[in-house]
């Protein structure tokens, strides 16, 4: 008991530091030049700056708790506790750009962690040596990474919020990708080491960095709080659609627990739309101020 007691702790410690990386990576994100959908350079550029390189080590920093967290408690325990970083990141980027934190805020994050829990408590997970061929993790790899382009390429079309969430998506599916291929290296290094050094590691780099540069990309529309939920949501939803279609650790089998996963994914969505569609918005971001002071010209 006193085990799991300090597993608790660690992961909440784990999403604090994971929420306040994120929230100090989006202070550098928003400032930096470029256009509104920043090219490969834009990482380049945020690899300069100290505080997104902290915030960066904030974020490693609360992975690896999560993990220690997860090695001596229950997945179903530790990762719901994940989802409350949430709260954290919304708090802390309104303290980091002076603002207020809503009340619908609070209620639609909420939403967004209620809805991600119940979605991973309907999924069995299994502890089965997971095995993944390299045809399918090609695949993978190739699908992940056609979706983000399409996405990339298209962005700056859309409105600041609709951008932000599917940008977010776009990298959250790319980071739950890495995810699902990082399950496969580590389980299979635990009996034999030198597997990590095979393809699977390469494409799981490769979707990483993608992953990052989209939700960096993400975080400059300013809709931090839509963005992160987008992150937490799609990130542990895509690792185990591909636990259960790929590596056999099985999905929702009865009709209850199918129309539950449905229910609470809709629930899920409807909170991050609802954070996408708030006012609360970084000032900094392009088109923000501009918005803001035709807003108040109104108001007068």
């Amino acid at each position: 008991m006193v085990t799991v007691v300090w597993s608790v702790l660690i992961a909440v410690a784990g999403a604090f530091a994971l929420a306040l990386g994120s929230a100090l990576q989006e202070r550098d994100a928003v400032r930096a030049p470029g256009e509104q959908v920043a090219r490969t350079g834009f990482l380049l550029h945020l690899l300069r700056q100290p505080r997104w390189l902290l915030g960066t080590l904030a974020a490693g920093a609360g992975a690896c708790l999560h993990l220690l967290a997860l090695s001596s408690a229950p997945l179903t325990i530790i990762q719901p506790i994940g989802v409350t970083g949430l709260l954290f990141a919304i708090v802390l980027s309104a303290l980091f750009n002076h603002q207020r934190v809503r009340t619908s805020q609070v209620i639609a994050g909420v939403a967004v962690m209620v809805g991600l829990i119940g979605v991973l408590w309907t999924f069995p997970h299994g502890a089965d040596l997971p095995v993944m061929s390299t045809r399918a993790a090609l695949i993978l790899t190739g699908a992940t990474l056609f979706f983000g382009l399409a996405v990339f390429f298209t962005a700056h079309w859309m409105r600041s919020g609709a951008r932000g969430i599917m940008l977010a998506l776009a990298g959250g599916t790319a980071l739950g990708a890495t995810s699902g291929l990082a399950r496969v290296i580590t389980a299979n290094a635990v009996v034999d080491w030198t597997t990590v050094f095979g393809l699977l590691s390469v494409l799981a780099l490769v979707l990483a960095v993608f992953g990052g540069l989209l939700m960096q990309n993400a975080y400059r529309t300013g809709h931090f709080a839509a963005a992160y939920a987008t992150l937490l949501i799609t990130d542990p939803v895509v690792s185990v659609a591909i636990g259960a279609l790929l590596l056999g650790e099985g999905a929702p089998e009865t009709l209850t627990a199918q129309v539950g996963a449905l229910a609470f994914t809709a629930l899920a969505m409807a909170g991050t739309i609802a954070l996408a569609r708030t006012r609360h918005r970084n000032p900094e971001a392009k088109g923000a101020r501009t918005h803001t002071s035709t807003a108040r010209t109104r108001n007068r």
